[in-house]
């Protein structure tokens, strides 16, 4: 399930879906708003702290090279926090960083079974800088949800996987 170009980046294209209406939320809105301020607690309630875990993929599709980078939600958000301040520091030519972060990232498939959930969220970028040079992203993450007392809770995800280009 891909996403729906829109004209209006921050609207939600499921939203006449309430599961994966939810999931955008907590994956692409809030994640985004989070970031683009540099602010873990407004994200912070979306993980189910009791039983998350982050595995990179370092880059490559070969799972013998993926590691456990993040047993905890408290070491993701350390570095989710460094992430964010470098991602701020780019000097973006025209757009927003708040904005960019909707526009480059999108539902490439969505499985709900139950009170699991599994989304593919892919990341695109590639953005004009104000030295001319350009901001190049393409990257994909797995994640993993489940139900908990009635709404979904990230549990852990694999990411930094590549993605094949989109072509010029």
């Amino acid at each position: 399930m891909t996403n729906v170009a829109s004209a209006d980046p921050y609207a939600n294209p499921y939203s006449a879906d309430a599961d994966r209406g939810e999931l955008w939320e907590i994956l692409i809105a809030r994640d985004s708003d989070a970031f683009a301020a540099s602010d873990w607690s407004v994200c912070d309630g979306d993980f189910a702290h009791d039983r998350f875990e982050g595995i990179t993929a370092n880059g490559s599709f070969n799972p013998i090279d993926w590691a456990l980078r993040y047993p905890t939600v408290e070491s993701y958000r350390d570095d989710w926090l460094q992430m964010a301040e470098r991602y701020l520091q780019v000097p973006l030519a025209a757009t927003p960083h708040r904005e960019l972060l909707y526009r480059m990232q999108s539902f490439a498939k969505v499985e709900i079974a139950d009170d699991r959930a599994i989304v593919w969220k892919q990341f695109w970028a590639d953005e004009p800088l104000a030295d001319g040079e350009r901001y190049q992203l393409s990257a994909q993450s797995v994640y993993r949800l489940h139900q908990v007392d009635g709404r979904w809770k990230i549990v852990g995800f694999v990411g930094y996987l590549p993605m094949e280009s989109r072509g010029a």
